[in-house]
């Protein structure tokens, strides 16, 4: 049973970084929108249930007997501070950074689920609810993302066809 421990230690290490990196794009996209304030608040009241969720996971890595890995957290940021980077020259950011994020989402929904199959599996019952409050936020976010697709995209296509609008954030 000592790979199983080592191995949920690792993909709570990994889930850590991944929450790490959201809350880098997160913060990014939210700094640049400003003809969306809908979806400019909803990306705030994430990144509060992201930094939550990450404080969790490292109770859950220090419960563990482990420590977050300061390489994995550093990669993750260097790569989020990229894909910001990387938006802010898109014209339709708004449309492609919902795409990313619905994208985003389902990796994360992907590895909480994993996550709660390895605690079950070592019986640790404290990770695994942590983990199942954090996948309910990740799909509740995931399903609002999904919802406003549409809506998104039609405010960016309104905006792009306003002379002197900017439709991008």
């Amino acid at each position: 049973m000592t790979e199983s421990n080592d191995h949920l230690i690792d993909w709570l290490r990994d889930a850590y970084a991944m929450e790490q990196q959201a809350e880098t794009m997160l913060t990014a996209m939210s700094e640049r929108i400003e003809h969306y304030p809908d979806i400019r608040a909803r990306i705030s009241e994430h990144i509060r249930e992201t930094r939550r969720q990450a404080d969790m996971l490292r109770g859950c890595i220090e419960r563990r007997g482990g420590d977050v890995s300061t390489i994995k957290n550093m990669a993750a940021r260097a790569m989020a501070a990229a894909q910001g980077l990387g938006g802010m020259f898109a014209s339709d950011e708004i449309v492609k950074g919902a795409m990313a994020s619905y994208t985003f989402e389902h990796m994360e929904i992907a590895s909480y689920r994993c996550l709660i199959a390895a605690a079950d599996e070592v019986g640790d019952v404290e990770t695994s609810r942590v983990c199942a409050e954090i996948l309910r936020e990740e799909q509740a976010m995931a399903e609002w993302v999904f919802e406003h697709l549409p809506e998104v995209t039609r405010a960016f296509l309104a905006r792009s066809e306003t002379a002197g609008a900017e439709a991008k954030v």
